[in-house]
């Protein structure tokens, strides 16, 4: 049985310390599949995609370690299949 591709797309705030902000920045900048969409001094806003919940999960639990992280937590979560989105 074929199960139909799907693209998981989450959401999550990222809390820094206000010093730390242009280097945790930089490191998610670097990851795959992550986009950064809002900052201020202490707090950015990003979106994540991935084939399944499982990257996306592991993904947020590696930033939350992350010096200069204060937590990492996800606000939404979609699931779409790739053929609905034209991808």
């Amino acid at each position: 049985m074929t199960g139909k591709a799907t693209i998981h797309i989450s959401s999550a705030v990222v809390s820094v310390l206000p010093e730390r902000r242009d280097e945790v920045l930089g490191r998610l900048a670097a990851l795959p599949g992550v986009e950064v969409h809002q900052r201020d001094a202490s707090k950015i806003v990003i979106v994540m995609e991935a084939p399944d919940s499982g990257i996306l999960g592991s993904r947020l639990a590696e930033i939350a370690c992350w010096q200069g992280v204060l937590s990492a937590n996800m606000v939404f979560e979609q699931i779409d299949d790739l053929v609905e989105i034209g991808d």
